[in-house]
């Protein structure tokens, strides 16, 4: 008997390779003879990284980087192990690592200042160890800067009109005249860069970057004004100097307009997280002949459905005829949404009522016990016991 186990992490508790693990060794004590693949998932967002390294047994990079307020910051990324036998030249970079909102303390919180110059410094270190596919989280920002500070880090220069460099900030966006691409680094037109990209916002407007995002980064109302016609401009100077004009494409709005920072300085590709991991690390490959797939996440509800780690692997199962069953830390509103794509079953493995810390720390064990359980109504329903 062939089981895939292909979670999400339960955030804020386990990792996603902590949660395979856990369902591995519950299902082991009533199955122990059956074959198990784990492969460690995520979905684009917080986690991504680790889940990707742990998948294809990669190795984690640390690097002093300029974080949100220009200060320094440690930051991470990823470089992929083999993947189907192939040496791996990728590399998986969350934003949030660099220029997360994490790293902004509350009462700082203020998205005119903050810069993405980070996030294009781990980047630039990626270009130089000769990565030629990077695969880019947008989720958890702290900036509204479309970008510029990530393109900075990689020689793109961006003057005002006197020709002075623009300084660090979405406020500054109002001051661009010129972009200038003739410092850019020379490995950047040979790399691929894939970004996982969940939100279909534009970039300006009343579901622009700056009215939709920006409140959550500290902005005022009279903030996301000032920064939506910052947007508005930086767009209308991309245009003059040549560039194409993508500020109603859908995605480009996200992490405060780096996903059109993206497709013009990265020629990035804007696509769902899940469908670019599951990529990455083969899923379908892994999948083929299996006989059971158990998924899961920290909470499956009524959004699951809706490009989450249980869906996407939940889709590639069901093009395979494979049985699915979910796993969660809980079940939330709507849970059973999922159940009508096919899902046969889902568990929560919370055994009573608790606080919430005792409940992340219990995790591990109310999953290995929970594994355990359903694993011995597969061993019962195939007339094992």
């Amino acid at each position: 008997m062939k089981i895939v186990i292909a979670p999400d992490s339960f955030k804020e508790s386990l990792t996603a390779l902590e949660v395979a693990n856990a369902i591995e060794v519950g299902f082991r004590q009533v199955l122990p003879t059956a074959q198990y693949i784990k492969v460690p998932m995520a979905d684009g967002g917080e986690g991504t990284v680790q889940s990707m390294v742990d998948a294809t047994q990669g190795d984690l990079i640390n690097l002093e980087v300029t974080g949100p307020l220009g200060d320094k910051v440690t930051a991470q990324y990823g470089i992929l192990g083999a993947v189907e036998g192939q040496l791996s030249s990728t590399a998986v970079i969350e934003m949030a690592s660099a220029s997360g909102l994490h790293l902004v303390p509350r009462d700082q919180r203020d998205p005119r200042y903050t810069t993405s110059f980070g996030t294009g410094e781990l980047i630039k270190d990626a270009l130089d160890r000769g990565i030629k596919h990077i695969i880019l989280g947008l989720g958890g920002s702290a900036t509204n800067d479309a970008g510029v500070g990530l393109a900075q880090a990689l020689g793109i220069q961006f003057q005002s009109e006197n020709g002075t460099e623009l300084s660090f900030g979405g406020i500054s966006l109002a001051q661009l005249s010129y972009v200038d691409l003739s410092q850019a680094h020379p490995l950047l037109a040979d790399c691929r860069f894939d970004v996982a990209c969940d939100v279909d916002n534009p970039l300006c407007g009343e579901r622009g970057a700056s009215a939709i995002f920006g409140p959550q980064k500290g902005a005022t109302p009279e903030m996301v004004t000032l920064l939506d016609k910052t947007l508005a401009h930086f767009a209308d100077v991309l245009v003059q100097n040549g560039f194409d004009d993508y500020r109603l494409d859908s995605g480009v709005g996200a992490a405060g307009g780096m996903g059109l920072g993206a497709k013009v300085f990265l020629n990035a590709a804007l696509k769902p997280g899940i469908e670019i991991v599951m990529e990455t690390v083969g899923l379908a490959d892994k999948l083929q002949n299996a006989d059971l797939v158990i998924t899961g996440e920290g909470r499956i509800d009524g959004q699951t459905v809706f490009g989450k780690t249980p869906m996407g692997v939940l889709k590639q199962a069901n093009a395979q005829k494979i049985p699915t069953i979910g796993i969660a830390g809980s079940l939330g509103k709507d849970a059973e949404a999922i159940l009508a794509h096919g899902m046969l079953a889902i568990f929560p493995i919370i055994p009573a009522l608790d606080s919430l810390d005792n409940v992340l720390t219990q995790g591990e064990q109310n999953l290995i016990t929970t594994a355990r359980n359903v694993a011995a109504v597969i061993k019962l329903g195939q007339g094992l016991h």
